[in-house]
């Protein structure tokens, strides 16, 4: 279990007050304070419509709030575009994989590394461009646990292999923050149990941001919890508190997990 004093590392490294999203009436996120400590794993949980997807979109600049505040650090980062906030070192993974199945694993971070140095994608640059990005290349790679499948194409990896890539191009931004949308969905129960790891251990240094509906995953990893209902927090603490806290039960777990 992560430690039980997850404020230990200071200050608020992304800080959200009184964030609403409001769609044709219907309030998707209705005044959220949201306090991520530098340093820590912060998940967000909830049951289906409570507003996770919203506020994650809300916090990468994929959507623009109706009113309140995003910080990031001393900045104030509202409205910011997602190019913007990748440039301020915020990376984020999706729900959905999204990978050119004829490259490998190398070329994505190769690419991935070339877009980092504000020259764009320029596809029609030389290889020997290309690949004076190699050696950092492999050593994401490395720290993903994907070194033997450098030169696959990715198309023929496992699903489980694809989502570390994922990882490993959020890597490639050396952020300071990560937000990881449903990083376990879809996986077998070995797949699981590596990714939990992979992400304690990416995490050192880091700043981290999840969503996942895999509780196990959830009391693995996360130092604080934040519940969600209805677009509102619920409920807010280290993990062992809020799974027994009775509106959660109620809301959410539908019973006491014993993960």
């Amino acid at each position: 279990m992560p430690g039980s004093e997850p404020d230990r590392r200071g200050s608020p490294l992304l800080e959200t007050v009184a964030l609403t999203k409001v769609f044709a009436g219907f309030t998707a996120v209705d005044g959220v304070d949201l306090r991520v400590a530098e340093g820590t794993i912060h998940a967000l949980v909830g049951p289906n419509g409570a507003g996770k997807t919203t506020l994650f979109n809300l916090l990468t600049g994929f959507l623009v709030p109706t009113s309140g505040t995003v910080r990031l650090g001393d900045s104030d980062v509202t409205g910011f575009p997602p190019e913007k906030m990748a440039h301020l070192g915020v990376a984020r993974s999706f729900q959905i994989t999204s990978l050119f199945v004829q490259l490998t694993p190398t070329e994505h971070l190769e690419l991935a590394l070339q877009g980092t140095t504000g020259q764009g994608l320029k596809f029609w640059r030389s290889d020997s461009l290309m690949h004076r990005y190699s050696d950092r290349a492999a050593d994401l790679l490395d720290e993903v646990g994907l070194s033997a499948l450098a030169h696959e194409q990715v198309g023929r990896l496992a699903y489980g292999r694809k989502r570390a890539l994922e990882l490993a191009l959020a890597l490639a931004l050396e952020p300071r923050l990560m937000l990881l949308d449903e990083p376990t969905a879809g996986m077998g129960l070995e797949d699981v149990g590596r990714t939990i790891e992979l992400v304690r251990r990416v995490a050192v240094g880091r700043t981290v941001v999840l969503v996942d509906h895999n509780m196990h995953v959830v009391g693995s990893l996360a130092d604080t919890v934040t519940v969600l209902q209805q677009g509102r927090v619920l409920a807010e603490g280290p993990y062992d508190q809020v799974r027994t806290d009775e509106r959660v039960v109620t809301a959410y777990l539908g019973e006491s997990h014993d993960a």
